[in-house]
């Protein structure tokens, strides 16, 4: 199963089940959860009632977890990519954080701020946390999963390079794409063989399996409890491949009038194009 989160052609907020071309509406079947979050947090996804039946067309799609306890990010975590940036070989994953405030949904604008013309793009897998915990064993991870869902972690470079510390440049407002669904791990299947793909303007980018990954998804919910409780809705996002614009000969920075697609085959693709902050 595949779920949405979304506003209502009268623009009230809600959540539901894709099927297909429609939006079965969750939220609006009685005694629904107030949200998609909500109903992960129930464990009622595979028992949710059916409300009305919506056009996909007619709805605005939201970022599919629009409301995230915590948002962490996982840096260097594809060989091609931890190689292009010179960083040294780790024993654990490099994590940051990103908040929530940053996220757009599928179809919304990246913008690009008025400080800085550096902006590149991440395509990256998501998780999408379902049963949360603190200390997860590894051999458990997995089952802590309520789905997952396609992100592109943009980033102002020269922000993120003012220090060692990557948080300025992960967490300018409109940077944070997420969506356009979440997959339940049944829908999804085998990930290992899938890769994530991004295009800029049709060109493809990014191309990696996620099987290439240096810590893999289990040992990445591992390590990340071990430091903080995670809680059904806290979103992680697992390292982008190789091929950013960052290191490219010239760099390849994303500008307004861009269209950028992260796709992760079951998982679905995520499109945004780029605007300018001034005309945001």
């Amino acid at each position: 199963m595949a779920f949405a989160s979304f506003r209502r052609p009268d623009g009230t907020a809600s959540f539901g089940r894709i099927d297909g071309d429609h939006i079965v509406d969750c939220g609006a079947a009685a005694g629904a959860p107030a949200d998609l979050k909500a109903a992960i947090a129930a464990g009622v996804l595979d028992t949710l009632a059916d409300g009305p039946v919506i056009d996909r067309r007619d709805v605005v799609l939201l970022p599919v977890i629009p409301n995230p306890g915590k948002i962490l990010c996982v840096g260097h975590n594809y060989e091609s990519h931890r190689a292009e940036t010179g960083r040294a070989k780790v024993d654990h994953p490099s994590i940051f954080t990103r908040f929530a405030d940053t996220l757009i949904a599928d179809g919304q604008p990246i913008v690009r701020p008025t400080v800085s013309t550096n902006l590149d793009f991440e395509g990256e897998l998501a998780i999408v946390i379902g049963r949360g915990g603190r200390a997860i064993a590894e051999a458990d991870a997995l089952d802590h999963v309520a789905g997952y869902a396609c992100f592109n972690d943009a980033s102002i470079r020269d922000w993120q390079w003012h220090t060692s510390q990557f948080a300025p440049g992960k967490n300018f407002p409109g940077t944070g794409a997420l969506g356009p669904q979440l997959v339940t791990p049944a829908e999804a299947g085998v990930l290992d063989d899938i890769h994530v793909v991004t295009r800029l303007n049709g060109t493809i980018v990014q191309d990696q399996p996620i099987r290439d990954m240096i810590f893999p998804l289990a040992k990445i919910i591992a390590y990340v409890s071990s430091f903080t409780p995670l809680s059904p809705g806290d979103v992680i996002a697992t390292g982008t491949p190789g091929g950013v614009g960052a290191k490219r000969t010239p760099p390849l920075w994303m500008k307004a009038g861009d269209r950028v697609e992260i796709a992760i085959g079951s998982i679905g693709t995520l499109s945004n194009h780029v605007v300018d902050e001034d005309a945001a």
